[in-house]
């Protein structure tokens, strides 16, 4: 072969594209952040109030467990996502900056348990557990550093545990029902 057909012959590799926080994943999670906030204020706080406080869903912390489902991002990508996240749930918290360090590491938590579930057969699995896991150990996280703050433990640990329990299963089985549907709106591929 010459140099000049070489040149001119097109040489393409056909791959799934996962992991990159490019403009259309931005958009995804300023939107599911959006929906997110919007849904903590009214459905957040209408659940909390018929449950007593017993459950209290964090939307914003399903949004970001959705798309690290749907992005796939590295781990250091997962802490942005989880910072973002953090930023903003500052607009609403009644503590302040104890988000940033139980985000971030939720996020890159999911984002292990997104890249090693989503490989098996269990993936099926992944969108529930990992978000179940991921919100327990934010809500634990939070918890730790608001005790520590406020100077006492076993009170506040015995009234916050059930609730971030509780509330992880709600975002698992939120998340969970909407995972294969976005995927499906988006048209994206396993």
């Amino acid at each position: 072969m010459s140099a000049d057909t070489d040149k001119n012959t097109a040489r393409t590799v056909a791959t799934t594209d996962h992991g990159k926080l490019d403009v259309q994943a931005l958009v995804l999670l300023a939107v599911l952040l959006a929906a997110g906030f919007i849904l903590n204020f009214t459905v957040g706080n209408a659940v909390s109030t018929m449950t007593g406080g017993f459950i209290q869903p964090e939307f914003i912390i399903a949004a970001f467990c959705l798309m690290i489902l749907i992005v796939r991002p590295s781990v250091a990508q997962a802490l942005v996502i989880g910072l973002i996240s953090a930023a903003v749930i500052q607009l609403t918290t009644k503590s302040p900056l104890i988000d940033f360090a139980a985000e971030g590491v939720a996020a890159m938590l999911m984002a292990v348990i997104v890249k090693v579930g989503m490989r098996g057969g269990a993936k099926r699995f992944v969108p529930a557990v990992g978000t179940f896991v991921s919100t327990v150990v934010s809500g634990t996280i939070f918890m730790i550093i608001k005790m520590a703050t406020m100077g006492f433990a076993q009170n506040l640990t015995a009234v916050m545990l059930p609730v971030v329990v509780a509330t992880g299963a709600f975002n698992g089985i939120l998340v969970a029902a909407l995972y294969l549907p976005i995927r499906k709106a988006l048209k994206l591929a396993d």
